[in-house]
């Protein structure tokens, strides 16, 4: 029975036992009305009414879960669905609905996974530029600037040597950016080697207190994987060098379950609030990118935790 024919009926089952009981009921109207019919006539009204509203209410209530959910419906955090419970168009509307959350995460998820190789790829050549251009071209500089200095009387010796300071301070920040470009040590040494690099870099640049903590026994994971669990400690550290004006953080690297779980936790003051800016809504991105779980707490008196759970491995089936 379609949604109209329902609505239609409700009302038919009220309007028509009303008219029974003004047919048989020893109900009578006087001209003019007296004052005990007229409250008879308006009690039956507001049961009418009351009947009415409540049976409407159970009829659309599936349409009202469902509005709900249209206005909470986060493509970055999926797996949101309705139950699909109510009969005829009501259901079909939910099954379609539920069909076309299903659909637009896939779209999301893929079209995610598109801006995510391509960042990296010009990440990594962006970083390969700055290496093998801007990194030679300021090596070949500092050296010419040694020589110079090395030839040259005072004044003008102590004038190349700050110059060739400043060079080589330069080089070395060029080379820090190539390291957060793209880090080499990531795909030369792997994960655990590439969080102690960061963390130390953040120590040492930012002045956080780090306290680093890796499971022994983690299980391997491919290259995309390792890469988000990089780049959301990467942001984190961030976030906590940044916004939170930490003094201390823990990264953690613990196996859960047969899952992999990364935690950041810092001091700082927290927002306490939902508010989630580009660098967490990235992090959601990269999350899904793996079909992973991120999870942001933050309080002005614990500070900000940021987890990120993988899916445990899939376990293949064995041969028949």
């Amino acid at each position: 029975m379609s949604l109209f024919w329902r609505i239609f009926a409700l009302n038919a089952v009220v309007l028509g036992s009303a008219t029974a009981l003004l047919l048989w009921a020893p109900v009578t109207v006087s001209v003019p009305v007296v004052l005990t019919e007229a409250v008879i006539l308006i009690a039956g009204l507001a049961v009418m009414l009351v009947a009415n509203a409540a049976l409407l209410r159970i009829g659309l209530a599936p349409l009202d879960r469902l509005t709900r959910l249209m206005t909470t419906v986060d493509l970055l955090r999926p797996g949101h669905r309705l139950p699909e419970q109510g009969y005829g168009e009501t259901a079909e509307l939910i099954r379609t609905f539920n069909a076309m959350l299903e659909r637009l995460e896939q779209e999301r998820a893929a079209s995610t996974a598109r801006v995510l190789l391509a960042q990296e790829s010009e990440r990594r050549r962006i970083a390969q530029e700055l290496h093998d251009e801007v990194g030679q071209t300021m090596t070949a500089v500092l050296l010419s600037l040694k020589r110079a200095s090395d030839e040259a009387d005072e004044p003008l010796r102590g004038e190349l040597q700050q110059a060739q300071e400043i060079t080589r301070g330069s080089l070395d920040e060029v080379r820090r950016l190539v390291r957060r470009l793209r880090p080499g040590v990531l795909d030369d040494l792997g994960l655990i080697s590439a969080l102690t690099s960061l963390t130390t870099e953040f120590a040492t640049h930012a002045g956080l207190r780090v306290v680093r903590g890796f499971d022994p026994d983690l299980p391997p994971l491919d290259p995309q994987a390792e890469l988000v669990l990089y780049r959301v400690a990467q942001e984190a550290l961030t976030n906590a060098a940044r916004h939170a004006e930490a003094d201390r953080v823990e990264l953690s690297l613990r196996r859960s379950e047969g899952a992999v779980v990364l935690s950041v936790v810092d001091d700082g003051r927290g927002t306490g609030v939902a508010h989630e800016g580009a660098g967490i809504r990235g992090m959601r991105e990269r999350a899904l990118f793996i079909g992973a779980t991120l999870d942001v707490t933050s309080s002005p008196r614990t500070g900000t935790q940021i987890s990120l759970q993988l899916p445990p491995p899939s376990t293949p089936e064995p041969n028949k």
